[in-house]
């Protein structure tokens, strides 16, 4: 049976990945990260020989090369998020991380992920895209759910997808939150669904000072989220899930646009039955 890699961080995702792998009939080493990855992972090993779990911290490298060398692993796939904020300020890195980080020239979560993916391919280990098996995942083309996006939100997606491709250009986030055609939040290191928050707090600490409800600011928010212009596919891929849809209703958010292809949606009917309920319109466009 062959084997494949998971480096796992935190979230379903690398639970999507294992069922997907057993559908592959693959054996899977589980590089399990303490700082990120659910210990539920342990469980689900437990109950599968064919999941082997190996936990170590975010800044063991070595000992990630190591284990999968070790394991026989010559592929393997990146699936979960690592907090931004963890990669940056609470790593310790080994002296094989060390080395590498002492090397780039800026220290943005692509190049440094580039980086990590040329070392392991130095060691013969070739990291590829995890959509390589979640393709079932990945979004169609056109209106998701039962509503379409009404003219404003149409316009504000036009306004949102020009700047969300913009900032992700520079690797500074994928995603930008929309109300009347002007940008009320911006993604940095605290990722979607933070960001989706914080436009809302914001959205609704504006409108306590309103006395029309016709004003710009009584408007509903609209969420674009973008892949960068050349994504790497092999990690940092575009997420929906069911926490997304129930951020953006908290929020006061009722559209989100995505892009076909290039975006993950974690449990689809769940999130277009969720959607649905909260008279969100999803649109997926190239």
């Amino acid at each position: 049976m062959s084997k494949l890699g998971l480096i796992a961080g935190n979230g379903r995702f690398p639970f999507l990945l294992l069922d997907a792998a057993r559908a592959h009939n693959l054996t899977v080493v589980v590089a399990a990260i303490k700082e990120e990855t659910d210990p539920e992972i342990t469980t689900r090993a437990a109950a599968d020989p064919n999941i082997h779990v190996h936990w170590l911290s975010l800044g063991e490298l070595s000992k990630l090369i190591e284990t999968f060398q070790r394991e026989g692993v010559t592929r393997a796939v990146m699936a979960g998020q690592v907090k931004h904020k963890q990669i940056f300020s609470s790593i310790r890195p080994d002296w094989r991380l060390a080395k590498l980080l002492m090397s780039l020239r800026s220290r943005n979560t692509d190049m440094l992920l580039g980086a990590v993916a040329k070392v392991l391919s130095d060691e013969g280990i070739e990291l590829i895209s995890s959509t390589q098996y979640l393709e079932p995942l990945l979004a169609k083309s056109g209106v998701l759910t039962r509503r379409a996006p009404d003219e404003h939100e149409r316009k504000d997606i036009v306004y949102g997808r020009t700047v969300a491709r913009a900032i992700a250009a520079y690797d500074l986030g994928q995603t930008v939150v929309i109300a009347a055609q002007a940008c009320v939040a911006v993604e940095a290191m605290e990722g979607t669904d933070a960001t989706i928050e914080r436009a809302g707090t914001l959205f609704r600490t504006l409108s306590e000072g309103e006395v029309s409800s016709e004003t710009t600011l009584r408007r509903h928010l609209t969420v674009v989220k973008v892949a960068k212009p050349n994504q790497d596919m092999r990690f940092d891929v575009p997420v929906i899930g069911i926490r997304t849809i129930e951020t953006m209703r908290a929020a006061g958010a009722t559209c989100l646009s995505i892009e076909t292809g290039r975006t993950l949606l974690f449990d689809p009917e769940a999130i277009i039955v969720a959607a649905d309920t909260a008279g969100i319109a999803i649109l997926s466009e190239p």
